[in-house]
């Protein structure tokens, strides 16, 4: 995968890793300042994704997006 493609399938990735670390810290929560928190990190998560999202179709539009999409290669370490 092209490193362009890769940077942003690492952020789609990230942001599915925030959206879970959401859920799993509302329902755990013990207060509501952690809700505001949790609330806050989706919010930016979907945002975010959002836009990951967009670029990846722009650069499959453009033929640039290349699928071999390895998640050892996207998510190095």
């Amino acid at each position: 995968m092209k490193p362009t493609n890769r940077n942003i399938q690492c952020v789609i990735d990230l942001c599915t890793k925030l959206l879970y670390s959401a859920d799993q810290g509302d329902m755990q929560r013990e207060d509501d300042s952690c809700g505001v928190l949790y609330g806050i990190v989706r919010d930016c998560a979907y945002k975010m994704l959002d836009a990951a999202e967009k670029e990846r179709k722009r650069h499959m539009d453009k033929g640039i997006w290349d699928d071999d999409c390895d998640d050892t290669k996207a998510n190095p370490g």
